[in-house]
């Protein structure tokens, strides 16, 4: 596999020598022919011509006001986000003057490159970098790097339309020295294997595509040592696993998507023996579709890691990516559901592609993904995330647990995590990110100081946290060199799936092993999550699983007791953050139910001599209310070994519209801990109507056919494989 790769790389580095002669303009997003058949097929396909639409009243507006570059400015506030309205409007005039042949379009893209030729010689490092890699133009190289990006496909567009004199100048005044600023002035962050290296690879490389400098291409491909350890190969090699997942999540691969498909698209175009599109068995299309499958029913991604939680398949890079790789890698009906949710494409022959072949479909096409598993890390052999699905549609049910690497500078101590989404919303949900992004009031629109004391920890999760610690003490560099191990995954009975991973490197002498499945019973409504949480250790420990949720807790069984006066559950690891608002002492089994959107929720904890219940609400240790208020529940024990053995169950209906509310107490009553040891752990769940289940896991190696016998109690209970559930109804 390794002397295939080098193959392929070869094959890339000879064809970038060819370059330097001449070439066609624009040939790296679009051709003339291409922009001739959008020309020809406006009017036929509704898609289109909404994107022609948008691109138009966006220009109409930038003319009707004066070109401003400013001098560089905070993030996220005016001039910030003027240079980059700048670069989409370039982007956008540069497409629009070759599909429509109208010069005002050049001619904008053409005065506002004067300013910044007049602009960009004056400018030293960003004063407000504030120790971040810096650009010039913006604080950090990365925007840098997003300007390079669109506006090489602008110069790319409008090449033929400008004088040799106008060329020499902005190259000179501007494309070089912004190149070698991304790659010599900051070779770390160029070399560096991140999405920040993806963005200035693909920039530098793209320039240098158009410009016919194969020095730049060079760079990109292979790093600034020219040795393989650094550039965009080495990227597609390592920020993927073989089955494409991307280890900085969701939010970032879609971010990420947008270089890795723009340089891929470039080089196929400029030097197609490349083949960057089939590189590592087609790498960027799994990278793609694993992205779309970790999003919610209703295309939110999940807010994994440093994450915002509105992200959607809809954001542009996303629809970079599903139409080129429509284009590139063949039909497919799953893209063309993203397609329809996304109401937009690209202006260049795949996002023709796309409109025309959704205009020929009779009915809209939907995207339908089942349960899947994705490995992690570069090898696939570090853990991964496993998604239960049950249902279908924007209300079908998604079960979310995340076991794989920690997932470099944005990762989050979360491992063994979990999130659900019902009913169109996500019920249990991720924190995300601390940051209010591009909001110039808020730290500049920066990440602020509650993502690294609240959002990364343990505690802001739901996965246990030990002894109030975050996992491996929230040193990033520890957390990094371990992952937790896959246990198994099965979803081949809808009725019933289960995915279990567990880790004995997170916490120092304590094993733990989450196991969750996914019930669908004939006498329920809804799937229920039915999660075991088994902790071991020589030493007895205190052990806290939370459940963050959102709505509004409408019933417990345990008489607690409002604090007296607010104050912090801790003083720091995340708990300095949370308010002990009320909390109990019960040997018996924990119940709370809220409310959320139309639905009620209960989950249901098994029992266990004192066992101490908090309910807590972000927002302590926070004097600028930078974090989002929202409550938890913990459930507190102390011991050596432990089992939480819960249940979430959706149930009944509530309408304010209507003044109607059904069905706000469920139908689970108890889950009672049977037995639990080395081999396996069993448990009964109970409520009405006859309902009653055996939940059966095993905690000794993964094997399908073996056969298990524990007695418990008297009791001999038997299965064969992995897990079994007896007593669920279809």
């Amino acid at each position: 596999m390794k002397f295939v790769r080098r193959l392929a790389l070869l094959g890339v580095l000879c064809g970038a020598a060819s370059l330097a002669g001449a070439q066609p303009h624009p040939s790296i997003f679009i051709t003339k022919q291409e922009a001739a058949a959008i020309r020809a097929a406006e009017g036929k396909y509704p898609l289109l011509d909404r994107s022609l639409r948008e691109a138009r009243a966006t220009m109409d507006s930038a003319f009707a006001k004066p070109i401003d570059v400013p001098p560089p400015g905070e993030a996220g506030g005016y001039e910030h986000e003027r240079h980059k309205q700048n670069y989409r409007e370039m982007q956008t005039a540069g497409l629009l003057y070759q599909i429509t042949g109208d010069v005002r379009y050049a001619r904008f893209v053409r005065d506002m490159l004067e300013k910044y030729a007049v602009l960009y010689p004056t400018l030293g490092a960003h004063p407000l970098n504030k120790n971040q890699s810096a650009g010039k133009l913006f604080h950090q190289a990365l925007n840098e790097a997003n300007w390079l990006v669109a506006t090489t496909i602008a110069y790319d567009c409008v090449y033929d339309f400008l004088s040799p004199a106008e060329r020499a100048r902005f190259e000179t005044n501007v494309f070089r020295p912004m190149a070698s600023w991304l790659s010599r002035e900051h070779p770390h962050e160029f070399d560096r294997i991140h999405n920040h290296g993806t963005w200035a690879t693909a920039s530098v490389g793209m320039l240098g595509l158009v410009i016919g400098d194969t020095t730049y291409v060079n760079d990109a491909l292979k790093g600034t040592t020219r040795d393989g350890s650094g550039g965009f190969v080495r990227q597609l090699d390592l920020l993927f696993s073989p089955d494409g997942y991307y280890m900085e999540g969701p939010y970032y691969i879609r971010y990420a998507l947008m270089p890795f498909y723009y340089f891929a698209e470039a080089v196929q175009r400029r030097q197609p023996s490349a083949r960057l599109y089939a590189y590592r068995d087609s790498i960027l299309k799994k990278g793609l579709y694993s992205a779309v499958q970790t999003a919610y029913p209703n295309g939110v991604f999940a807010p994994i890691n440093d994450a915002s939680r509105t992200m959607s398949i809809a954001s542009p890079e996303v629809v970079l990516a599903v139409d080129l790789a429509y284009d590139r890698y063949g039909p497919n009906a799953n893209l063309l559901g993203a397609a329809a949710i996304q109401n937009d494409v690209i202006l260049n022959g795949a996002g023709l592609k796309v409109a025309r072949d959704l205009a020929a479909r009779t009915a809209t096409p939907k995207m339908s993904f089942g349960s899947v598993e994705f490995t992690d890390g570069p090898d696939g052999k570090r853990g991964g995330l496993g998604i239960l699905r049950s249902g279908a549609g924007q209300h079908a049910t998604m079960l979310l647990m995340k076991y794989g690497v920690h997932g470099q500078g944005h990762g989050h101590f979360d491992k063994l995590h979990f999130t659900f989404f019902d009913d169109g919303r996500e019920v249990v949900p991720d924190y995300g990110f601390a940051r209010w992004i591009n909001i110039e009031p808020k730290l500049g629109g920066r990440y602020l100081p509650e993502n690294d004391t609240y959002a990364m920890q343990t505690i802001a999760h739901n996965t246990v946290t030990v002894d109030q610690r975050t996992q491996n003490d929230a040193n990033e560099d520890k957390d990094e060199a371990v992952w937790p191990e896959r246990h198994f995954f099965d979803a081949s009975n809808p009725a019933v799936q289960a995915m279990s991973a567990r880790t004995d490197k997170h916490y120092a002498g304590v094993a733990e092993q989450r196991t969750m499945l996914l019930v669908r019973d004939a006498r329920l409504p809804y799937p229920v999550v039915v999660d075991l949480f088994r902790l071991t250790s020589a030493a007895p420990h205190s052990y806290d699983y939370p459940l963050h949720f959102r709505g509004q807790l409408i019933a417990t069984n345990t008489t607690y007791a409002r604090a007296a006066s607010l104050e912090p559950l801790g003083a720091k690891f995340g708990y300095e953050h949370l308010w002990n608002e009320a909390s109990a002492r019960t040997d018996s089994t924990v119940r709370m139910t809220w409310l959320d959107g139309n639905r009620y929720y209960s989950i249901t904890t098994a029992g266990a001599p004192g066992t101490d219940v908090i309910f807590a609400r972000t927002g302590a240790s926070d004097p600028n209310f930078n974090l989002i208020v929202e409550p938890l529940m913990i459930v507190r024990r102390r011991a050596s070994d432990m089992l939480f053995a819960s249940v979430i169950e959706p149930h009944g209906y509530f309408s304010e519209l209507e003044e109607r509310s059904t069905n706000a107490r469920g139908t689970i009553e108890s889950v009672r801990v049977l037995g639990s040891s080395a081999e396996g752990s069993v448990v009964e769940v109970a409520g009405k109507n006859g309902l009653r289940w055996t939940v059966m896991v095993t905690n000794g190696p993964a094997s399908a056919t073996a056969r298990h016998a524990l007695t418990f109690g008297g009791q001999t209970y038997s299965w064969t494989g992995n897990y079994a559930v007896q007593g669920v109804q279809r």
